[in-house]
């Protein structure tokens, strides 16, 4: 089950309509944060879980 461009669409105006077009550049820029943090997390527990197999 995946997101197709229809639910994005609607994603979009309903984000569009709630924060407004003054905020979306700053909300938009929130969540990129968030999920650089989540990546940055994930890989830092990759390299911890490698170096505890190998020793």
């Amino acid at each position: 089950m995946s997101i197709g461009t229809g639910e994005l669409l609607i994603i979009l105006v309903i984000v569009f309509v709630l924060f407004g077009a003054g905020k979306l550049p700053q909300v938009m820029g929130d969540i990129g944060k968030g999920i650089r943090g989540l990546k940055k997390g994930l890989k830092e527990e990759e390299k911890k879980s490698e170096e505890i197999e190998k020793k």
